[in-house]
C-alpha cells in the first residue's frame, strides 16, 4: 500500500471540509455500482475520529487514514490524490503492481 496525497490536495480537504486544522479524514470503499479500482467501489471519504487504524498520514495539519477493515481496497495498490487545476477538483488515480494506471 501506497498514499500519496500532494498539498493542492490537502488544501481542497481543507475548503470542502471547512473544517479548522488540526482534523482526521477516514479514507474507505463506498459502494456506488461503479469504480476505477474494484468494480463498484469509489474512494469515499469523511471527518471521523479514528477507530482501528491500518495505515495513517499527515499533510499540512491533516491526518489521513484507513481503518482495518478498509484495508482490502488499498492492497498492492498505489492511490495518489491530487487537484485537477482546471476544474478545481479533487482527482484520484491508482496504480496496481502491474504499473496500470486507473
Amino acid at each position: 500500500m501506497f498514499l500519496s496525497i500532494d498539498e493542492k490536495a490537502a488544501a481542497w480537504f481543507t475548503q470542502e471540509f471547512d473544517f479548522h486544522k488540526p482534523f482526521t479524514v477516514r479514507m474507505f470503499p463506498q459502494y456506488t455500482g461503479l469504480g476505477a479500482k474494484h468494480k463498484g467501489y469509489s474512494l469515499a471519504f469523511s471527518l471521523e475520529t479514528p477507530g482501528n487504524i491500518a495505515f495513517s498520514k499527515e499533510v499540512n495539519g491533516i491526518t489521513f487514514f484507513v481503518e482495518s477493515n478498509d484495508l482490502w481496497f488499498f492492497e498492492d495498490t498505489e492511490t495518489y490524490l491530487s487537484v485537477d487545476e482546471n476544474l478545481d477538483e479533487l482527482t484520484i488515480k491508482y496504480r496496481n503492481e502491474n504499473n496500470h494506471i486507473h
